[in-house]
């Protein structure tokens, strides 16, 4: 049974009008669903959304939008001008996959493999990108058939390789900002939305500022003397450097950061060193991730990581570099424009669905776009009603599962924030 829902457009004034519209966003659903399967049962890597973004371009030609691809390698771009004059908004959805082999039993599930880091790996739509293209795909067909209501221009941004571009090559949302997806016509504010497997279906969830987490990957090589195990004191041993180099990045956090502002997250995620038992080697590599929330506490621990870090090493007499990433910046909703489009959400799901959540440690790089102009990012509810939170299966895992009764509400938000924002 298909879920019924309330629909109230600020934007469009006439009954007749407002009536077409809802009509359009109902028919639409079983063509979004299926256009969700078929990305889901076809997934692509990162800077490979070759067919992907095939048959996203077919769709907008289709909807006789103006067609820009082969933006940040595989960027689709349908632009859509409304019968009047007015402000430019972007709509943004990430179209890449991620090397996990699936293991839910969907009739739809994904059985394709490819290269990922010269591995054969799986491929599957682990973070319901697949459900954000089909949103974006049925959020183009109805307004693409209701320009005569749309005071001003939207871009429809269909973005690869948010998941990280392959080592070596540049992608996503950067690359899409530096070849200039922002201009021609300069966009005002941009849209995005992330469905949630561990959210309710029904439900959206938003938080003014920042909402997701800037993040930074770091190298530490660390050099000392090789020597037998036998006899370490002929050693510089930068095993035990660099376990005194994690321990204390540890206390950055827990020490010197202050966490009743914003959280701050240090992880170490690899640690390497040597090749046999008896041999104390010469060298070891620590490679970890650094998530804040706050940009003064980011460049306060960047300053610390690169003070203490050498000085631990020499403390026992080995030498360390560290390499500190650019990595993602914050993902920061505009708190004027989140407030402007909370109304919005509020309309499409109730304003008991709509909650205010905290900040996740998690990152997006969305974020580059809302770097040039104001944004605002939500999360669309995925989960069903009836299993509990703690046993759906997290993002990036083999058993991802988003419920597509859920999927239909996103359209809604997309296109009830568009006649908000434009229109008013």
């Amino acid at each position: 049974m298909k879920p019924f829902y309330i629909f109230l457009f600020l934007g469009v004034s006439l009954s007749f009008a407002q009536n077409k519209i809802e009509k359009d966003i109902i028919d639409i659903e079983d063509k979004v669903i299926e256009w969700r399967r078929h990305f889901h049962q076809n997934p692509e890597l990162s800077n490979r959304e070759f067919k992907t973004a095939e048959k996203i371009a077919a769709h907008l030609k289709s909807l006789g939008m103006e067609v820009q691809t082969v933006i940040a390698h595989t960027g689709v771009v349908g632009i859509l001008k409304g019968d009047n004059p007015g402000k430019v908004l972007a709509l943004r959805a990430d179209i890449d996959a991620l090397p996990v082999t699936e293991r839910t039993d969907v009739p739809f599930k994904s059985t394709v493999t490819s290269t990922f880091r010269d591995t054969e790996v799986g491929v599957m739509h682990a973070c319901g990108h697949d459900t954000h293209i089909a949103i974006l795909m049925g959020v183009a067909e109805i307004m693409a058939n209701n320009t005569d209501k749309i005071k001003g221009t939207i871009k429809f941004i269909f973005q690869p390789a948010e998941e990280g571009a392959p080592p070596g090559e540049e992608g996503g949302a950067k690359l899409m900002v530096k070849e200039g997806v922002l201009k021609n016509p300069d966009v005002d504010a941009i849209f995005g939305l992330h469905i949630s497997a561990g959210n309710d279906v029904g439900t959206i969830s938003y938080k003014p500022a920042g909402i997701m987490a800037a993040v930074n990957s770091f190298e530490i090589n660390v050099t000392g003397k090789q020597s037998h195990g036998s006899t370490p004191w002929t050693s510089v041993d930068p095993i035990m450097a660099s376990v005194k180099i994690i321990d204390g990045l540890q206390t950055i956090i827990s020490r010197e950061s202050p966490l009743t502002k914003e959280a701050a997250v240090l992880s170490i995620g690899k640690f390497t060193s040597g090749v046999r038992s008896n041999i104390i080697p010469e060298s070891a590599q620590i490679i970890g991730t650094l998530r804040t929330l706050d940009y003064d506490m980011q460049a306060q621990i960047h300053k610390r990581m690169k003070e203490m870090i050498p000085t631990l090493a020499k403390a026992y007499r080995a030498e360390a570099v560290v390499d500190i990433d650019e990595g993602y910046p914050i993902t920061y909703n505009d708190p004027d424009l989140t407030a402007q489009m909370l109304p919005s959400f509020e309309k499409v799901a109730g304003k008991d669905n709509v909650i205010l959540m905290k900040a996740i440690t998690g990152a997006e790089d969305f974020s580059f776009f809302q770097k040039e102009i104001p944004g605002v990012y939500f999360f669309l509810g995925g989960k069903p009603v009836n299993t509990p939170r703690s046993e759906a299966a997290p993002h990036h895992t083999p058993d991802f599962f988003i419920d597509e009764s859920g999927i239909l509400l996103g359209v809604k938000t997309f296109i009830q924030m568009s006649f908000d924002y434009l229109n008013y």
